[in-house]
């Protein structure tokens, strides 16, 4: 049993920010949020609901098609830097390595493990991508057909799904997958403005890492980034400040409101430079980012704190940041329980200081330790 507690500080609720203190309840809800329950001058720091992050492929040294213990080993890494939930995310790979990662993050995703973020599923990203437009997945790409999305469904829950919404049948396979709620988004693409916004007419919802991976804007071939600008609502986009310009940055937060972020970040995360696996590949860890032997960026080191400290430096207000990484994706996902501090949630918790240093996360009413044994 979870013991319960109360934690203090400015409290960012759906309201907007409060002074008081948050109650967490024995089986790992909120139980109550009350500025009648603070006592005497408030600690300096700052009450934010646990970041969810929808593009992880790995963390602390291990790649999330690794399967088996790996899936845990990432989500408790990620665990220590305020991710209190997550999308394990694979690569493009053979249907037969598909298959048996799924199968491990599926028995991952039914039952928690101590110290780590809550898996909510999984975010296939490929293998039903354009070859031509790789970045740094293997090329294993193909044509994606019901039958094997459905085997595939079978093993994990799949929430999302990134494909290329120029190869045949694809537009078909978002209209069908949409209906059923699983999210669909544009990445990995060659596809033209046109292509896109006829997948956003089919139900498509999102564009991956955006930016990165497709046709960008041209004032005469305005490309996938210009149907994200001109008709999303939400756009998954990595904010380590390598992947993207701050520039680039602050004209998709004046064209995308639910614009939301994600760490797509490698087994590289939590670790020093070096050598690391993403999928079948090997990629470095130097200056900041990971990397092919080519030079293309490949994932990122970025951890969800990071990203919050980032999106406060190039101007945001620390709520909308803090809506960026929690609010957004849990809405997106269609999570009334997550993302948002409010009596009934889930008690997923990070706890900052003045300068938004992590001081404690809890995922689940569970204290989550910061550094390793």
């Amino acid at each position: 049993m979870i013991e319960t507690q109360t934690l203090q500080g400015r409290i960012l609720t759906a309201a907007g920010w409060m002074d008081g203190a948050v109650r967490l309840a024995a089986d790992g809800r909120i139980a109550a949020i009350d500025a009648s329950l603070a006592s005497g001058r408030q600690p300096e720091r700052y009450l934010l609901p646990g970041f969810i992050d929808l593009h992880v492929h790995g963390g602390g040294g291990v790649d999330i098609m690794e399967g088996g213990a790996a899936v845990n080993h990432v989500a408790r890494l990620h665990a220590r830097f305020g991710t209190t939930s997550l999308l394990a995310t694979t690569m493009t790979a053979p249907p037969e390595e598909i298959s048996r990662v799924l199968a491990d993050i599926g028995r991952c995703s039914r039952e928690r493990a101590p110290g780590g973020s809550r898996v909510l599923g999984v975010h296939l990203e490929g293998p039903y991508i354009n070859p031509g437009k790789l970045g740094a997945q293997p090329d294993d790409a193909c044509q994606a057909a019901m039958g094997q999305i459905d085997a595939y469904r079978a093993l994990a829950p799949i929430s999302l799904i990134t494909l290329a919404p120029e190869i045949p049948n694809h537009l078909e396979i978002i209209r069908q997958l949409s209906a059923q709620g699983v999210r669909m988004q544009m990445g990995h693409t060659l596809g033209s403005y046109e292509q896109a916004v006829a997948a956003l007419e089919q139900g498509a919802s999102g564009f991956t890492h955006l930016f990165n991976a497709m046709t960008g804007l041209h004032h005469r071939e305005p490309g996938v980034v210009g149907a994200a600008l001109a008709h999303a609502e939400y756009a998954e986009l990595i904010p380590d400040l390598l992947h993207v310009h701050p520039g680039a940055i602050r004209t998709a937060l004046r064209a995308i409101p639910r614009l939301y972020c994600v760490t797509d970040s490698t087994a590289a995360a939590g670790m020093p430079d070096g050598q690391y696996k993403l999928g079948s590949h090997s990629v470095t860890k130097c200056m900041g980012g990971v990397r092919l032997a080519d030079g293309t960026l490949a994932g990122s080191t970025l951890t969800m704190d990071q990203a919050l400290r980032n999106l406060v430096s190039i101007g945001l207000p620390l709520a909308d940041a803090s809506h960026r990484l929690s609010l957004y994706p849990a809405d997106y996902l269609g999570l009334a329980d997550r993302g948002r501090l409010e009596a009934g949630a889930w008690a997923d918790i990070v706890v900052m200081d003045a300068d938004l240093n992590l001081q404690q996360v809890f995922v689940e009413g569970e204290k989550i330790g910061l550094i390793d044994a």
